[in-house]
């Protein structure tokens, strides 16, 4: 995953499946990496303890970044 760079970390699952689903529609590869499951399962989109990190490859960061309309 090296050529892989964090973009944002979100506290929800929800927030986090809105930024990959946008970034996904835009044709942008990402990845999400965290502890969303424990012990409500997998559908679980409250608050995860230490957030859920999204990643995207290092030439599509700055494109992410517009789309999502983030301070770098």
């Amino acid at each position: 995953m090296s050529d892989w760079v964090q973009l944002a970390t979100f506290a929800t699952g929800f927030e986090a499946d809105l930024a990959q689903q946008s970034l996904t529609e835009a044709e942008i590869p990402c990845l999400l990496r965290g502890n969303q499951a424990g012990m409500f399962g997998a559908g679980f989109q409250g608050p995860v303890m230490g957030g859920i990190t999204l990643y995207v490859p290092s030439a599509a960061i700055d494109t992410a970044r517009d789309l999502l309309e983030l301070d770098e």
